[in-house]
Protein backbone atom coordinates (compact mmCIF):
# COMPACT_ATOMS: atom_id res chain seq x y z
CA UNK A 1 0.00 0.00 0.00
CA UNK A 2 1.22 3.42 -1.21
CA UNK A 3 0.72 6.41 1.15
CA UNK A 4 0.98 10.18 0.39
CA UNK A 5 0.83 12.19 3.28
CA UNK A 6 -0.48 15.57 2.77
CA UNK A 7 0.20 18.55 5.39
CA UNK A 8 -2.88 20.99 5.74
CA UNK A 9 -1.81 23.87 8.16
CA UNK A 10 -4.87 26.00 8.40
CA UNK A 11 -7.10 27.31 11.17
CA UNK A 12 -9.18 29.85 9.19
CA UNK A 13 -12.08 27.67 8.76
CA UNK A 14 -12.95 27.91 12.82
CA UNK A 15 -13.07 29.84 15.89
CA UNK A 16 -10.33 29.15 17.94
CA UNK A 17 -6.69 28.85 16.87
CA UNK A 18 -4.34 25.99 16.64
CA UNK A 19 -5.00 23.38 14.55
CA UNK A 20 -2.85 24.90 12.33
CA UNK A 21 -0.33 22.74 14.24
CA UNK A 22 -1.99 19.41 13.86
CA UNK A 23 0.14 18.08 10.84
CA UNK A 24 2.92 18.67 12.83
CA UNK A 25 1.65 17.13 15.96
CA UNK A 26 0.21 13.69 14.18
CA UNK A 27 3.74 13.60 12.71
CA UNK A 28 5.51 13.88 15.88
CA UNK A 29 3.37 11.11 17.25
CA UNK A 30 5.66 8.80 14.82
CA UNK A 31 2.85 8.80 11.64
CA UNK A 32 5.25 7.52 9.39
CA UNK A 33 7.40 5.20 11.15
CA UNK A 34 4.12 3.73 11.99
CA UNK A 35 2.69 3.19 8.96
CA UNK A 36 5.77 1.58 7.61
CA UNK A 37 5.95 -0.53 10.16
CA UNK A 38 2.43 -1.43 8.57
CA UNK A 39 4.05 -2.80 5.61
CA UNK A 40 3.06 0.73 4.14
CA UNK A 41 5.59 2.80 1.28
CA UNK A 42 4.98 6.36 2.45
CA UNK A 43 6.14 9.36 0.92
CA UNK A 44 5.41 12.38 3.05
CA UNK A 45 4.95 15.30 0.58
CA UNK A 46 5.24 18.19 3.36
CA UNK A 47 2.70 20.76 4.16
CA UNK A 48 1.18 22.70 1.41
CA UNK A 49 1.83 26.50 1.56
CA UNK A 50 -1.12 27.77 3.65
CA UNK A 51 -1.95 31.73 4.26
CA UNK A 52 -1.13 32.89 7.07
CA UNK A 53 -4.20 33.86 9.88
CA UNK A 54 -2.22 37.54 10.03
CA UNK A 55 -2.74 38.43 6.44
CA UNK A 56 -6.22 37.15 6.00
CA UNK A 57 -8.95 39.53 6.89
CA UNK A 58 -12.75 38.87 7.62
CA UNK A 59 -14.55 40.67 4.47
CA UNK A 60 -18.32 38.33 5.23
CA UNK A 61 -19.10 37.64 8.58
CA UNK A 62 -21.19 34.77 7.43
CA UNK A 63 -18.37 33.21 5.61
CA UNK A 64 -15.28 34.41 7.70
CA UNK A 65 -12.03 34.34 5.91
CA UNK A 66 -13.59 32.92 2.84
CA UNK A 67 -11.06 34.52 0.21
CA UNK A 68 -8.19 32.57 2.01
CA UNK A 69 -10.07 29.34 2.23
CA UNK A 70 -10.56 28.90 -1.58
CA UNK A 71 -7.19 29.03 -2.76
CA UNK A 72 -6.11 27.01 -0.05
CA UNK A 73 -9.05 24.16 -1.24
CA UNK A 74 -7.56 24.36 -4.68
CA UNK A 75 -4.14 23.34 -3.50
CA UNK A 76 -5.47 20.76 -1.54
CA UNK A 77 -7.67 19.14 -4.41
CA UNK A 78 -4.62 19.63 -6.71
CA UNK A 79 -1.99 17.47 -4.76
CA UNK A 80 -5.22 14.80 -3.82
CA UNK A 81 -6.26 14.56 -7.14
CA UNK A 82 -2.66 13.73 -8.26
CA UNK A 83 -1.97 10.93 -5.39
CA UNK A 84 -5.18 9.48 -6.56
CA UNK A 85 -4.29 9.46 -10.35
CA UNK A 86 -0.82 8.12 -9.04
CA UNK A 87 -2.28 5.10 -7.53
CA UNK A 88 -1.75 6.05 -4.19
CA UNK A 89 -3.78 6.90 -1.17
CA UNK A 90 -3.61 10.35 0.29
CA UNK A 91 -3.53 10.87 4.20
CA UNK A 92 -4.73 14.37 4.53
CA UNK A 93 -3.62 15.82 8.13
CA UNK A 94 -5.83 18.94 9.08
CA UNK A 95 -5.53 21.96 9.99
CA UNK A 96 -9.84 22.43 10.59
CA UNK A 97 -12.36 20.40 8.55
CA UNK A 98 -12.66 23.63 5.68
CA UNK A 99 -9.66 21.41 4.47
CA UNK A 100 -12.32 18.77 2.95
CA UNK A 101 -13.31 21.32 0.80
CA UNK A 102 -10.68 20.19 -1.25
CA UNK A 103 -9.24 16.84 -0.52
CA UNK A 104 -12.97 15.64 -0.99
CA UNK A 105 -12.97 17.13 -4.16
CA UNK A 106 -9.91 16.13 -5.26
CA UNK A 107 -10.97 12.94 -4.85
CA UNK A 108 -14.38 12.91 -6.67
CA UNK A 109 -12.29 14.65 -9.23
CA UNK A 110 -10.36 10.91 -10.01
CA UNK A 111 -12.58 8.54 -9.12
CA UNK A 112 -17.13 8.35 -8.13
CA UNK A 113 -17.10 8.20 -4.20
CA UNK A 114 -18.80 7.71 -1.21
CA UNK A 115 -17.64 9.16 1.55
CA UNK A 116 -18.18 8.33 5.81
CA UNK A 117 -17.85 11.64 7.56
CA UNK A 118 -17.50 10.79 11.40
CA UNK A 119 -17.70 14.09 12.92
CA UNK A 120 -19.45 15.21 16.13
CA UNK A 121 -21.29 17.92 14.03
CA UNK A 122 -22.10 17.15 10.29
CA UNK A 123 -20.75 20.66 8.43
CA UNK A 124 -23.82 20.92 6.64
CA UNK A 125 -24.47 24.72 7.39
CA UNK A 126 -24.49 27.38 4.57
CA UNK A 127 -23.85 30.97 4.75
CA UNK A 128 -28.01 31.13 5.40
CA UNK A 129 -27.89 28.46 7.97
CA UNK A 130 -24.57 29.15 10.14
CA UNK A 131 -24.52 30.55 13.41
CA UNK A 132 -20.91 31.57 13.67
CA UNK A 133 -19.88 32.15 9.93
CA UNK A 134 -16.68 29.46 10.38
CA UNK A 135 -16.46 27.81 7.04
CA UNK A 136 -15.33 24.58 9.04
CA UNK A 137 -19.23 24.02 9.32
CA UNK A 138 -19.69 23.84 5.87
CA UNK A 139 -17.81 21.94 4.07
CA UNK A 140 -19.97 18.63 3.26
CA UNK A 141 -23.01 21.00 2.66
CA UNK A 142 -20.76 22.64 -0.40
CA UNK A 143 -19.41 19.21 -1.65
CA UNK A 144 -23.08 18.26 -1.83
CA UNK A 145 -24.23 21.05 -4.21
CA UNK A 146 -25.00 23.43 -1.25
CA UNK A 147 -24.16 27.06 -0.20
CA UNK A 148 -21.85 29.70 -1.59
CA UNK A 149 -21.00 29.37 -5.14
CA UNK A 150 -17.13 29.94 -4.24
CA UNK A 151 -17.16 26.66 -2.51
CA UNK A 152 -19.70 24.80 -4.04
CA UNK A 153 -17.33 25.17 -7.27
CA UNK A 154 -13.71 25.85 -6.45
CA UNK A 155 -12.95 26.35 -10.17
CA UNK A 156 -15.23 28.07 -12.76
CA UNK A 157 -16.86 25.60 -15.00
CA UNK A 158 -16.65 23.29 -12.48
CA UNK A 159 -19.23 20.49 -12.34
CA UNK A 160 -21.27 20.16 -9.74
CA UNK A 161 -22.09 18.84 -7.01
CA UNK A 162 -18.49 16.91 -6.01
CA UNK A 163 -20.89 14.43 -4.28
CA UNK A 164 -23.98 12.69 -4.26
CA UNK A 165 -25.41 13.27 -1.23
CA UNK A 166 -26.98 9.86 -1.23
CA UNK A 167 -23.53 8.60 -1.31
CA UNK A 168 -22.65 10.16 1.82
CA UNK A 169 -23.24 8.73 5.69
CA UNK A 170 -22.36 11.09 8.79
CA UNK A 171 -21.31 9.50 11.64
CA UNK A 172 -21.05 10.21 15.34
CA UNK A 173 -23.47 13.79 14.80
CA UNK A 174 -24.46 15.23 18.75
CA UNK A 175 -24.17 19.11 17.82
CA UNK A 176 -26.36 19.92 14.56
CA UNK A 177 -27.84 23.54 14.03
CA UNK A 178 -31.35 23.96 13.03
CA UNK A 179 -31.06 24.94 9.81
CA UNK A 180 -28.22 22.50 9.09
CA UNK A 181 -30.84 19.76 10.31
CA UNK A 182 -33.50 20.81 7.94
CA UNK A 183 -30.66 20.90 5.01
CA UNK A 184 -29.29 17.74 5.84
CA UNK A 185 -33.25 16.42 5.19
CA UNK A 186 -33.84 18.23 2.63
CA UNK A 187 -30.14 16.50 0.92
CA UNK A 188 -31.11 13.35 1.83
CA UNK A 189 -27.79 12.65 3.16
CA UNK A 190 -28.02 9.50 6.02
CA UNK A 191 -27.29 10.90 9.22
CA UNK A 192 -26.22 8.05 12.06
CA UNK A 193 -25.63 10.02 15.07
CA UNK A 194 -24.65 8.57 19.06
CA UNK A 195 -28.62 7.99 19.76
CA UNK A 196 -28.49 5.18 16.57
CA UNK A 197 -24.81 4.07 17.91
CA UNK A 198 -25.89 3.95 21.48
CA UNK A 199 -29.13 1.77 20.23
CA UNK A 200 -28.09 -0.37 17.12
CA UNK A 201 -23.92 -0.18 18.06
CA UNK A 202 -20.98 1.16 16.37
CA UNK A 203 -21.15 -2.21 14.52
CA UNK A 204 -24.56 -2.14 13.25
CA UNK A 205 -24.34 1.62 12.09
CA UNK A 206 -21.46 0.94 10.26
CA UNK A 207 -23.09 -2.16 8.17
CA UNK A 208 -25.85 0.38 7.47
CA UNK A 209 -23.73 3.04 6.32
CA UNK A 210 -20.91 1.10 4.33
CA UNK A 211 -23.95 -0.70 2.64
CA UNK A 212 -25.37 2.61 1.91
CA UNK A 213 -22.44 4.17 0.47
CA UNK A 214 -20.52 1.46 -1.33
CA UNK A 215 -22.64 0.52 -3.22
CA UNK A 216 -22.04 1.95 -7.48
CA UNK A 217 -19.02 3.55 -6.59
CA UNK A 218 -15.12 3.65 -7.22
CA UNK A 219 -14.23 3.67 -3.56
CA UNK A 220 -15.00 5.56 0.05
CA UNK A 221 -13.30 8.56 1.43
CA UNK A 222 -12.91 8.44 4.72
CA UNK A 223 -12.81 12.46 6.42
CA UNK A 224 -12.20 11.96 10.19
CA UNK A 225 -12.72 14.76 12.41
CA UNK A 226 -11.10 13.98 16.23
CA UNK A 227 -13.66 15.64 18.08
CA UNK A 228 -16.48 12.73 16.97
CA UNK A 229 -14.45 11.14 20.06
CA UNK A 230 -15.58 11.93 23.61
CA UNK A 231 -13.41 14.89 24.95
CA UNK A 232 -12.05 11.71 27.49
CA UNK A 233 -10.43 9.94 24.85
CA UNK A 234 -9.89 13.37 22.49
CA UNK A 235 -9.03 16.59 24.58
CA UNK A 236 -6.90 18.12 21.99
CA UNK A 237 -9.87 19.18 19.92
CA UNK A 238 -11.32 22.84 19.47
CA UNK A 239 -14.89 22.14 19.81
CA UNK A 240 -15.20 19.62 21.81
CA UNK A 241 -18.83 17.76 22.62
CA UNK A 242 -19.35 15.26 25.72
CA UNK A 243 -21.45 12.19 24.65
CA UNK A 244 -19.07 10.87 21.79
CA UNK A 245 -18.06 7.92 20.38
CA UNK A 246 -15.29 5.57 22.60
CA UNK A 247 -11.81 4.70 21.63
CA UNK A 248 -13.22 1.15 20.10
CA UNK A 249 -16.45 2.27 18.83
CA UNK A 250 -14.00 4.86 16.70
CA UNK A 251 -11.66 2.07 16.08
CA UNK A 252 -13.74 -0.27 14.68
CA UNK A 253 -15.48 1.88 12.36
CA UNK A 254 -11.94 2.91 11.10
CA UNK A 255 -11.73 -1.19 10.82
CA UNK A 256 -14.40 -1.47 9.02
CA UNK A 257 -13.68 0.85 6.44
CA UNK A 258 -10.68 -1.23 6.01
CA UNK A 259 -12.28 -4.22 5.67
CA UNK A 260 -13.92 -3.37 2.92
CA UNK A 261 -10.63 -2.65 1.11
CA UNK A 262 -12.44 0.62 -0.78
CA UNK A 263 -10.45 2.86 1.22
CA UNK A 264 -9.65 5.72 -1.58
CA UNK A 265 -8.20 8.50 0.57
CA UNK A 266 -8.35 10.05 4.52
CA UNK A 267 -8.59 13.07 6.52
CA UNK A 268 -7.78 13.36 10.16
CA UNK A 269 -8.57 16.87 10.71
CA UNK A 270 -9.53 18.98 13.88
CA UNK A 271 -6.25 18.28 16.12
CA UNK A 272 -4.98 20.64 18.54
CA UNK A 273 -2.15 20.70 20.20
CA UNK A 274 -2.55 23.92 22.33
CA UNK A 275 -5.63 21.82 23.91
CA UNK A 276 -3.93 18.50 23.67
CA UNK A 277 -2.56 16.69 26.92
CA UNK A 278 1.09 15.06 26.18
CA UNK A 279 0.07 15.04 22.48
CA UNK A 280 -3.17 12.00 23.21
CA UNK A 281 -4.82 13.31 20.68
CA UNK A 282 -2.68 13.23 17.86
CA UNK A 283 -1.12 9.72 18.90
CA UNK A 284 -4.84 8.45 18.92
CA UNK A 285 -5.18 10.03 15.18
CA UNK A 286 -2.02 8.00 14.08
CA UNK A 287 -3.70 4.87 15.61
CA UNK A 288 -6.83 5.54 13.63
CA UNK A 289 -5.15 5.78 10.38
CA UNK A 290 -3.63 2.50 11.20
CA UNK A 291 -6.62 0.85 11.71
CA UNK A 292 -8.08 2.12 8.75
CA UNK A 293 -5.33 1.09 6.88
CA UNK A 294 -5.89 -2.40 7.80
CA UNK A 295 -3.81 -3.33 10.89
CA UNK A 296 -4.89 -5.75 12.69
CA UNK A 297 -4.17 -6.62 16.98
CA UNK A 298 -4.79 -10.02 15.70
CA UNK A 299 -5.01 -12.17 12.46
CA UNK A 300 -4.96 -15.32 13.94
Amino acid sequence: MNIDIIGVPIDLGADRRGVDMGPSAIRYAHLQQRLQSLGCQVEDKGNLEAPLAETCQITEPTLKYIDCIVPMARRVAGAVSTSIQSGRIPLVLGGDHSIALGSVRGAARQKKIGVLWVDAHADFNTAQTTPSGNIHGMPLAALCGLGDPRLTSLWSGENLPALNPHKVAVIGARDLDPGEKQNLKQAGVMVMGMEQIDRLTMFRVMEEALAHISQDVDGIYLSFDLDSLDPRHAPGVGTPVPGGLTYREAHLACEMVAETGKLLGLDLVEVNPILDVQNTTAALAVELALSALGRRIWAG
